[in-house]
């Protein structure tokens, strides 16, 4: 179900209201008081502010480490910056970027084109797994309504561990993409998972609430897969209307940046992000609002906390 803009903000003012600031809405009379998840927030866009939240959201990692990162269309203007990635996985061992091709049109929907395209954008200092490069692997979706199952990137089971590192943004399909995109969309094979999650009927590219559904039940396959063992960076900055998959053509930002919020629970990271955007002025949350209400992009959290995929209670914890 679509979740209006005034109900969203009737629950952010009674969050507001509940915590003192910024945080989740209390419980409602009929529900059970269950313990917030915590989430970490600083200001510092940098990687040391990077590495200063990883170590508070890090414990259940161990072994090898896949760090799931959007790394870009061609020159894509808005992603992490390189030098910053650099200078934080130096702090994370064991660990490498992963990535999986893409389905629309994209130097990217092959492995060739898309190896190309993260030498021209600078990923070169690590190597890059596209992980379904060599194929694809089924995980299980629990108590989904839309797929049972997920197609990988089959090297995804190469991994003990997932860091979810993401840029916070709009997008043109699913109003925003954060923690939850990043892993549903982006471990999805380039050719069969992401059309698992596009697809309904005969439209490939549909959008509107049923995909906001398929993709958090896409998501869903990947953070059981994991347990305890993933955790969450969303960074809210340079954040456009636009995915970093729309490349140079991204539309110019018009949020502030806001900071870096972490978590080993994904609704909250990314309900928080959310709420960060809802609570900054009109004139300057008007669009990025816009495109997430536009296509029901609200209804990635009402769904997750639907299928107990996180926690939407919430104590923001500011470092």
């Amino acid at each position: 179900m679509p979740v209006s803009r005034r109900d969203f903000l009737a629950g952010s003012t009674l969050a507001i209201m509940c915590v003192g600031g910024l945080g989740s809405a209390c419980a409602s009379p009929e529900e059970p008081v269950k313990e917030k998840a915590k989430v970490f927030f600083t200001r510092d866009l940098s990687p040391e502010g990077l590495t200063r939240l990883y170590a508070r959201i890090n414990q259940g990692l161990s072994g090898k480490i896949a760090i799931k990162l959007h790394t870009g269309e061609p020159n894509g203007p808005n992603i992490i910056p390189r030098e910053w990635v650099q200078a934080f996985m130096s702090g994370v061992p064991d660990s490498t970027i992963v990535e999986c091709n893409v389905l629309y049109g994209s130097p990217r929907q092959n492995t060739e084109g898309h190896r190309q395209v993260l030498e021209t954008n600078g990923w070169t200092f690590s190597p890059v797994d596209i992980m379904d490069a060599d194929g694809d692997a089924n995980l299980p979706i629990a108590g989904g309504k839309w797929l049972k199952e997920l197609s990988v990137g089959k090297n995804i089971l190469n991994y003990e561990s997932m860091l979810v590192l993401t840029h916070f943004k709009g997008h043109a399909m699913g109003g925003f993409g954060g923690s939850l995109k990043n892993i549903a969309i982006g471990c999805a094979s380039g050719k069969a998972g992401k059309r698992q999650l596009h697809q309904e009927g005969d439209n490939l590219w549909a959008d509107g609430p049923n995909f906001m559904e398929r993709m958090v039940e896409g998501g869903k396959a990947i953070a059981d897969h994991f347990g305890s063992r993933i955790a969450y960076i969303n960074v809210l900055r340079n954040m456009s209307v636009d995915c970093d998959c729309a490349g140079t053509a991204a539309a110019p930002p018009t949020t502030p940046d806001l900071g870096i919020l972490a978590s080993t629970d994904i609704l909250a990271v990314d309900q928080a992000s959310v709420d960060l955007i809802y609570a900054l002025p009109p004139e300057h949350r008007h669009d990025l609002v816009e495109r997430i209400e536009s296509r029901s992009g609200l209804r990635q959290l009402t769904y997750m906390k639907e299928l107990g995929l996180g926690n939407d209670q919430y104590e923001l914890i500011t470092l």
